[in-house]
């Protein structure tokens, strides 16, 4: 089992940034690829960017790629999603996930946080 608790959301004009927080317990944090999706209201929940486990390989989704960076501190058992230049369609809850190995994939695995709301203003 991973345990994953998500902080950092909130609400934000467009252009803003916001820095969300995923903390993990459980499983030797180090030995899992991690990823965030997002859920906005009436659409299916989607891949928004991946980190390999050193840290060292990211891919991202078109729609944020430039503006979003993920980060981890395998030592603090944390990942970070860096959002810049927001925009109001990036309003969602945003999801911290467990990927099923040990390489980059838009695919989730089976352990997720409660998630975090973010909302942006235009």
């Amino acid at each position: 089992q991973v345990q994953l608790v998500e902080s950092g959301g909130g609400l934000v004009q467009a252009g803003g940034s916001l820095r969300l927080s995923c903390a993990a317990s459980g499983r030797t944090f180090s030995n899992y690829a991690m990823g965030w999706f997002r859920q906005a209201p009436g659409k299916e929940r989607e891949f928004v960017a991946a980190v390999s486990l050193s840290g060292r390989t990211t891919y991202y989704a078109d729609s944020v790629k430039g503006r979003f960076t993920i980060s981890r501190v395998n030592a603090k058992n944390t990942v970070y999603l860096q959002m810049n230049s927001l925009k109001p369609e990036d309003t969602a809850v945003y999801y911290c996930n467990a990927l099923p190995g040990v390489v980059v994939t838009t695919t989730p695995g089976d352990y997720w946080g409660q998630g975090t709301q973010v909302t942006v203003s235009s």
